[in-house]
Formats: C-alpha cells, structure tokens, sequence
C-alpha cells in the first residue's frame, strides 16, 4: 500500500527508477562478488606462484595460475610466461599488452553506474516540475479558498516524491560505485608491483641462462 502511495504521488518517473534501483543492487552484488573473490585470494595465488618461480618451477606456477584463471592478475601472468622463450623486452611486452586487455574487466560497469548517478537526480526534479505543473494547472486564480490551495500544497509536497527518490537512487549508487573505483585504483597498482616482481624474477633466469649458454660456448 505505501508503495503504491509512493508511485501515485512521484508520477510517471518513479518507473524508470525503479528500474535503475533494481539495475543498480544487481550491478552492486555482482561488483561485490568479483572484488570480493579478488582481495580473499589474489594475494595468495601471486605469493605462491612467485615462490614456485623462484624455485624454477615454471610447470608448478603455470599449473596453479591455470587453476586460477578467473583472477585478471593470474590472466596477465600467463600471456608472459606461456610465450616461447621470450626476451625481457618482449616479457615485459606481454605483461603490459595483457594488463591493458584486463582493465575493461575491472572497470566493468563504471558507465552504467555513472549514468545512473547523473539521471536519476534529473529524473526525480523531472518529476517534480511535472506534478508541480499539474498543481498549479488544477488551482483557478479566482478561487484561492481554503480547500483549493490545501490541494496545491498537498499536490506540491506529493510532487517532491520524486526528487527524494530520485536523490537517494543516485547517493546509493555513488557510495559504491565510488567503493569500486577505489578497489579499480588499487588493482591498477597491484598488479603492477606483481608484474614487476615477475619481470625481475625473469630477467634473472634470463640472465643466468645467457651465462650459461656463453659458458658452454667457450
């Protein structure tokens, strides 16, 4: 029942937030759940591959980065070390190209959250000037009685229904959708520190087998 007093008095523009209310929680769960599977395992997958590369266990890490392809960071570690037999330069290559093919999957859905954020306010003051016209449009000039301009008070009170709604759509959605930028902002950094660990960890092993294969030569 006070729903539908709600939808009654914010107008036509209450169904368009409605369903970018509904848009958003599902936007927002799914965004929780990624983030979520992220920040409980990423840390420990990395650690755990770069400790079996360290100890030249390339067949370990490439297995535990497989069984872990859903996180971005494992993705971007095997585009470098699948590759044959690479150059730094070339390694270094791989983990940029990957970690930039990466970032839609991490930004994903900052636009429609943005584009929820900058309507719904318009929406809601929409709707507001539209009961407002319906108000005033009822009120004649020559009868301002008592129970005519109750009716314009109650109409306009009504009509500002949907600039509240309109308001509280688009503060909840900018509290998470900020939430998420800020995890976007730390993943950038992470798994540049994590790229960079295995970049050097590679031009190490790099290194030793270019020793070693001048030192057979001689």
């Amino acid at each position: 029942m006070m729903l539908n007093r709600l939808f009654s008095a914010g107008g036509v523009v209450m169904w368009p937030l409605l369903v970018f209310s509904v848009v958003a929680v599902a936007l927002i769960v799914e965004r929780i759940s990624f983030w979520y599977g992220i920040t409980q395992r990423q840390s420990r997958v990395v650690r755990e591959v770069l400790n079996l590369y360290r100890l030249d266990n390339v067949v370990g890490a490439l297995d535990k980065l497989q069984q872990n392809a859903d996180l971005p960071i494992a993705r971007i570690f095997l585009a470098a070390l699948e590759l044959e037999e690479p150059t730094p330069e070339e390694f270094r290559l791989a983990l940029e190209s990957e970690a930039q093919a990466e970032i839609p999957v991490i930004k994903r859905f900052n636009n429609i959250f943005e584009t929820i954020i900058s309507l719904s306010p318009l929406l809601g003051l929409l709707g507001t000037v539209l009961g407002l016209i319906t108000s005033f449009a009822s009120l004649n000039i020559g009868d301002v009685g008592a129970s005519k301009t109750s009716g314009v008070t109650g109409g306009i009170s009504e009509a500002l229904v949907s600039t509240a709604s309109g308001l509280i759509v688009a503060i909840f959605t900018l509290l998470f959708a900020n939430t998420f930028r800020g995890l976007y902002q730390r993943q950038i950094a992470l798994i540049q520190e994590y790229g960079g660990q295995l970049e050097l960890l590679y031009r190490r092993r790099y290194e030793r087998g270019e020793e070693k294969s001048y030192a057979s030569t001689r």
